[in-house]
């Protein structure tokens, strides 16, 4: 049997397992598992439901094996920011809290309003632009919501780190994904101590920094004997976004990747970070990639305002059902804008979109088809925005677009993004994050032990 590899790929809404086998220079996948995930209301906030994460992620190898699987190596990757503590006896202190809650509201201002830290100077030092939800103002909001949590905490683990510590009891953490808690100094790599000094966050509970491609090591006795498999964890870029541009099938240097998803992450891979107070102004970041690459891209909100309209809809249609009730309206040029924190975690994104179409005294859309349609205008207007700021910044010209991930099934809004970037549309891969987490699986497989 040929050597398999196993991607655990977590979004905001489901994980999957994914084995891959490589044969001929291409990986071959099949999904072996699935599982929901979501948002809970806990204790007064919007948090991840970790304990269900972390069975769901057992629960996904034992039926991988089940299935007749041997993978060599476990990979796991999820979204960014979010982390746990852990007290001195590995115990989670208080609650797995997502980036869509509203703790962070306001905590940038009082940094710099009671002069300990400015976003300028922040940004000269890691890159990372600035999100309300950054990992360093999640700290900031805990230290000023239960700063005994931070007095108990011996260790700082992100979602993805706690996961391979739950597999292996290593505890690490992975650089693509350290890198957006905005604590990484862009020169040095690894945290930056002068920072984390200044905003009185305890050193020791950040762990040591490690690449994709590291091992380690082996899941625990116990874990094994559950699952039925004795496999060593391998790193990849535990970043989704990391993952996924590493799988972008780019073969020159004038091509732009967007990773289309429940975000849209569009930019470039770098080999220097880019700091500049131009680039800082147009908020694009350089979060950490494989082999000490810099993803230098811009967050957009991507489908998940889709993803919420359909929720909001009895029946719940289809996503094509949906794009065409769009197609239907595509006289309609009103756009809003999709980096609004108001669409972040509204009660309702139809009722939002209307409001800001309102505010701006454009006519409001009545009908499913016409928000959509609103929506598209307003996403491929962001991706030619982005392309124009991308293009002055690292003043290159580019003329290709790889759009990979789960949104590059979107023929419509891909025809849109054609028109208005004028450049070249690739779609796919569509499993890229975990294409990419393979990819890093299967070098390090490959490689002398």
């Amino acid at each position: 049997m040929k050597d398999t590899y196993l991607a655990v790929d977590i979004g905001a809404s489901s994980g999957r397992c994914i084995v891959g086998s490589a044969e001929n220079k291409d990986i071959k996948i099949q999904e072996t598992y699935r599982f929901e995930n979501g948002l809970i209301e806990k204790n007064g906030h919007k948090c991840w439901d970790i304990e269900r994460l972390r069975d769901s992620v057992i629960a996904g190898i034992a039926e991988t094996v089940k299935k007749g699987f041997s993978p060599r190596s476990i990979g796991v990757d999820t979204w960014a920011v979010d982390f746990v503590l852990l007290d001195k006896n590995d115990q989670i202190i208080g609650d797995a809290v997502s980036y869509r809650d509203s703790r962070t509201d306001g905590i940038k201002d009082e940094l710099e309003e009671n002069g300990i830290l400015t976003f300028e100077e922040l940004y000269r030092r890691n890159g990372i632009q600035y999100q309300k939800f950054n990992t360093i103002y999640q700290l900031m909001a805990l230290k000023k919501e239960h700063p005994d949590y931070l007095n108990k905490a011996e260790t700082f683990l992100m979602i993805p780190d706690y996961l391979n510590f739950v597999l292996t009891g290593v505890k690490v953490n992975e650089y693509t994904n350290a890198t957006t808690t905005a604590l990484v100094n862009a020169e040095t790599k690894d945290w930056d101590w002068e920072i984390i000094d200044r905003l009185g966050l305890p050193k020791k509970i950040f762990q040591k920094i490690k690449m994709p491609g590291t091992s380690i090591g082996k899941i625990r006795t116990d874990i094994a004997e559950k699952t039925g498999a004795e496999i060593e964890v391998i790193l990849p870029a535990t970043h989704d976004t990391g993952s996924a541009f590493l799988a972008a099938p780019v073969k020159n240097d004038t091509s732009v990747i967007l990773s289309s998803g429940t975000w849209s992450l569009m930019g470039v891979i770098n080999k220097k970070a880019i700091t500049t107070d131009e680039s800082r102004e147009a908020n694009f970041t350089n979060e950490g990639g494989y082999n000490y690459s810099y993803r230098y891209l811009k967050n957009i909100m991507g489908l998940w305002m889709n993803q919420n309209i359909r929720k909001e809809l009895n029946p719940r249609p289809s996503f094509p059902e949906l794009i065409a009730e769009a197609e239907k309206y595509s006289d309609i040029k009103t756009t809003v804008d999709v980096d609004d924190q108001r669409f972040l975690a509204p009660d309702s994104m139809m009722d939002e979109i209307k409001k800001a179409c309102a505010e701006k005294g454009e006519p409001i859309p009545d009908e499913v088809g016409a928000v959509m349609q609103v929506v598209y205008n307003s996403l491929s207007d962001d991706y030619a925005r982005t392309l124009r700021e991308l293009e002055r910044l690292t003043g290159k010209k580019y003329t290709d677009l790889y759009i990979v991930g789960g949104g590059c099934q979107d023929s419509y809004l891909n025809k849109l993004t054609g028109e208005k970037t004028g450049l070249k549309v690739h779609a796919g891969p569509v499993e890229a994050t975990a294409l990419g987490n393979l990819m890093a699986q299967c070098v390090t497989g490959d490689a002398p032990h």
